[in-house]
């Protein structure tokens, strides 16, 4: 029964999952239309709301841009600073140079060459690498605060122009002197490559690039109903929705959209907890339950915002199949479809074609359920992604041949994405073993591989303790038939009925079912043998945290007796001693009593299938009164207060118990014995 305090609980849940899928939501106000171009408005008369730019395309304005850093002209400085210094060097050298011989007018000749060669421009080797590369043959020489656009062929290196000075000698010059003269070494650049100017001269270019191309006035006639969108309505259209999704409005705006947000998202989400709270309120009043399932639709809805807000991939790459694959692994069919039906709403508001999505998504979750409705296998999870891929590509190519009428509108591109998502459908299978181990949860596929007898404890109690071995599976069959008839885990009883003698392995031979002629507790005391019958209970436990065996089967251990007493030696004590007081906790099991469906009926079954042994005759009337010995003793000590069974329940499982219990110890009809009969060798065969 549920109290407030777990309501206000999951209510709480429900709101911080919706306030966080609505903070991440993206705050621009959503277009209602959807349009593709070369394909009809699907819409009534549009006319323009108002007067807005016709924006170019980003290609456009990325070729205009690419247009001006080709065009662009970089600028240099000159700076005479460094040109001034070599001159004085030269010309304060020139007297020593004449009185070594050196011909005046050779001394001359390179003084005025300097000056030539200074005053063109001097230039440094790794710029005139930089400029060629750029594929740049006209700069901006920046002089003074005076630009002048020249070519780059006019301008000089270190090199060159050393090479001019010596080439362009007249031919009374001796060569070998000018060169002795080291006339390098009076040379440097003195025209700088400028490249914060540079940079910020361009970048103002580019900032000034027209972003629209003209304008629509208020009123203005776009497009109409079954109107083909060619490429300047597409471009009119494109432009329209950007204005409405960056119409700015400040932060009020930005807060009344949030406010919208969440309370859509809330009354979808609020939906979800009124359903679970009616239909299945054993998963919704579960806190562990029902964070575990609001965190898949958060994930899931927060992954395909930033998706669309971000652009980072396309929407159908997210394998929204994995939500019911999951939910329907751990809980019911119905909570995965409403599960997933509610994702699939949520994300349906960010996507640009939010019909198509849902139909899509919708129709593929209903063949996931199908597909996984008896999960028992892992390879089931590789053949649902199959499925799921295929039912994609099936429902995406019927719907564009419904709409489009023509098979040149279908984009492969989407079958691509089909394929990479059914790849990532495959990794359910990792996932599921990882939720297994974080939440504690307990799959089919899990429980499956459990009951299977070659495993490790299951195999090492049948060979260490086979009486007690068939006694298990005994009551797999009772419990499992009885759990099947009221709606109870059958899985999940089969398998915590193999394991729930397993502490019996220990001391095997104190156990009826095992025993050949010989009772080792004739010889014990009475609190001994209770003490020795309990600790299978207890060693049961360890041995099964030894082999990590999951809390649920491990709970099948613990109170398949409950707090019930070994009423054999309790009562025996009692009657060989009626004067001495008991000591109750010595015959008393450490519990706890049951607390599911599950766990009673392997109470129930567990005791009837024993006492059943103990019967002399196999009656109708002798197994009924058995049966309903055993059971309304646990019920009247209180073994099934906690068990979530109701009284029919209870009579379903007697009547399970009968029927079951009437096949296994049938009487078997006596075969009768050929009279032999001497022939008589007078006898005439005829």
């Amino acid at each position: 029964m549920t109290t407030k305090k777990s309501t206000a609980i999951s209510a709480l849940y429900i709101l911080i999952a919706a306030f966080i899928i609505a903070f991440f939501f993206p705050r621009e106000g959503k277009f209602r239309y959807q349009f593709n171009e070369g394909k009809p408005w699907r819409y009534d008369l549009l006319t323009a709301p108002g007067d807005f730019p016709i924006y170019k395309e980003a290609a456009e304005i990325e070729a205009a841009k690419d247009s001006i850093r080709k065009k662009f002209e970089p600028y240099f400085r000159f700076n005479a600073e460094e040109e001034n210094i070599k001159l004085e060097n030269w010309r304060n050298r020139m007297p020593a140079l004449q009185e070594a011989g050196v011909p005046y007018a050779i001394l001359r000749y390179v003084d005025k060459s300097l000056y030539d060669v200074y005053k063109k421009g001097i230039i440094s080797g790794s710029d005139f690498e930089l400029m060629n590369r750029d594929s740049r043959t006209r700069i901006t020489v920046l002089t003074n605060s005076v630009a002048e656009v020249k070519a780059l062929t006019d301008f000089h290196s270190v090199k060159s122009a050393y090479e001019e000075i010596i080439n362009s000698a007249p031919e009374n010059i001796n060569r070998d002197i000018l060169k002795g003269c080291n006339i390098n070494e009076y040379m440097t650049e003195n025209i700088f490559y400028d490249p914060e100017t540079s940079g910020k001269i361009l970048e103002d270019l580019i900032q000034n690039i027209p972003l629209s191309s003209s304008m629509v006035q208020a009123g203005e006639r776009i497009v109409d109903r079954g109107e083909v969108i060619d490429r300047h309505i597409y471009s009119v259209l494109r432009s329209l929705k950007t204005v409405h999704e960056t119409k700015s409005g400040g932060t009020q705006r930005q807060n009344i959209i949030l406010t919208g947000q969440f309370i859509l998202i809330f009354g979808i989400m609020a939906c979800f907890g009124l359903y679970m709270a009616t239909f299945n309120p054993r998963i919704y009043f579960k806190r562990k339950n029902l964070f575990f399932i609001l965190s898949c639709i958060s994930v899931t809805c927060l992954l395909s915002e930033m998706c669309i807000k971000y652009s980072l991939f396309n929407l159908y790459l997210i394998p929204f199949a994995i939500i019911p694959i999951v939910i329907r692994t751990f809980f019911d069919s119905h909570t995965a479809l409403f599960t997933h039906l509610i994702t699939v709403l949520i994300c349906s508001l960010t996507a640009l074609f939010p019909f198509e999505f849902l139909l899509l998504q919708i129709l593929t979750c209903i063949v996931v359920i199908f597909s996984l409705k008896e999960l028992s296998q892992r390879s089931q999870l590789i053949r649902c992604s199959l499925f799921v891929f295929l039912s994609y590509t099936v429902f995406y190519l019927s719907l564009v041949v419904y709409q489009e009428g023509d098979f040149s509108k279908i984009n492969w591109e989407m079958i691509l994405y089909f394929c990479i998502n059914f790849i990532l459908l495959m990794f359910s299978y990792v996932l599921i073993y990882v939720l297994e181990k974080i939440f504690g949860y307990l799959s089919p596929i899990t429980l499956v591989e459990l009951s299977d007898m070659n495993s490790p404890l299951l195999k090492k109690l049948s060979e260490t303790a086979p009486g007690t071995f068939q006694h298990t599976l005994q009551v797999s069959v009772l419990a499992s038939k009885a759990g099947e008839r009221v709606g109870a885990d059958t899985q999940l009883l089969r398998t915590g009925t193999l394991y729930h003698d397993i502490g019996k392995m220990n001391n095997p031979a104190f156990f009826t079912e095992n025993q050949k002629g010989f009772n080792p507790h004739e010889k014990l005391p009475f609190e001994q043998s209770a003490q020795i019958i309990i600790s299978h209970v207890t060693d049961g436990i360890k041995a099964a945290e030894k082999a990590h065996l999951p809390k649920a089967i491990i709970d099948f251990i613990r109170t398949h007796h409950g707090r019930g007493k070994t009423k054999f030696f309790y009562n025996s004590f009692r009657n060989a001693y009626p004067d001495r007081p008991v000591n109750e906790e010595a015959f008393t099991y450490p519990g706890p009593d049951p607390f599911s469906k599950e766990t009673a009926i392997l109470m129930m079954a567990d005791s009837v299938e024993a006492a059943s042994r103990s019967l002399k005759d196999y009656t109708d009337e002798s197994i009924g009164m058995l049966i309903d010995r055993i059971i309304d003793g646990q019920i009247e000590d209180g073994r099934m207060k906690n068990a979530p069974l109701t009284f029919k329940d209870i009579e379903t499982v007697k009547n399970v118990f009968f029927e079951r219990l009437k096949t296994m110890y049938h009487t078997r009809v006596s075969y009768p014995d050929l009279n032999v009969v001497t022939a008589d060798p007078h006898h005439n065969a005829e």
